[in-house]
């Protein structure tokens, strides 16, 4: 295996196994005959609240199972690839926070599930990181990202019945507050290497001296050149 496809598979790791584990985890409570949904978060009661570290890991069906898989899959790959420095801290914080602005502000009269939240922060973390760091790199990603994940921005938007927009808004929020965090965290790649410096004399048209003698002394120095030039 070389060098650059070892690399990739390593950075890519994190977000092969955690969608490994909430498929395990959808089969034992699918094959099961389990219902994991009341291990969700619970907004505004205190029992909810270890939701805030279980929601992530639970999915309703084999649909919101499979989309967030993908979406995970491939947000992930792009993060942990270009910026591997602030990838998994980045991926910590936004689990807790997205569960947590859901804990605050979702609706208290159901349990919400679901890695959305944390999809919308690394989207977000992406796209915000092109603002705030302003670099080739940055910005080009943060375009794809807009490009690919447009559809996305009507997940905030509150009035959707079986949707947790609460905790896509507050993935999305934590996520700009990341990368205005981490925006002076340079990558490897977006390092500058140092401009080559050269040993070589420079050459110039005119004697270097030719504007500090007067005009008497360059009319005896042209002089004295002809003159060497007869004889």
């Amino acid at each position: 295996m070389d060098k650059g496809t070892a690399r990739f598979l390593k950075q890519i790791s994190f977000p092969l196994w955690f969608v490994g584990l909430i498929w395990v985890i959808h089969l034992i409570q699918v094959f099961g005959g389990i219902d994991l949904r009341t291990l969700g978060v619970f907004p505004r009661h205190w029992e909810g609240l270890p939701g805030i570290l279980t929601a992530p890991l639970i999915h309703g069906s084999w649909g919101h199972l499979f989309f967030n898989s993908l979406s995970f899959v491939m947000i992930g790959t792009v993060l942990f690839w270009f910026y591997p420095r602030i990838a998994l801290k980045s991926v910590l914080f936004l689990y807790v926070m997205s569960g947590l602005g859901i804990w605050i502000s979702g609706q208290p009269d159901s349990f919400h599930i679901g890695a959305s939240g944390i999809i919308y922060g690394m989207v977000s973390l992406v796209f915000w990181n092109g603002v705030f760091r302003r670099n080739v790199k940055s910005v080009i990603l943060a375009l794809i990202i807009l490009m690919m994940y447009s559809g996305l921005f009507e997940g905030i938007l509150p009035g959707q019945e079986g949707i947790s927009w609460e905790g896509h808004l507050s993935g999305a929020i934590a996520g700009i507050i990341l990368a205005w965090v981490f925006r002076n965290q340079i990558e490897v790649d977006e390092i500058k290497p140092p401009e080559p410096e050269y040993d070589e004399e420079k050459t110039y048209f005119l004697p270097r001296d030719t504007f500090d003698m007067t005009m008497s002394e360059r009319l005896a120095l042209w002089e004295n050149q002809n003159r060497n030039r007869v004889l």
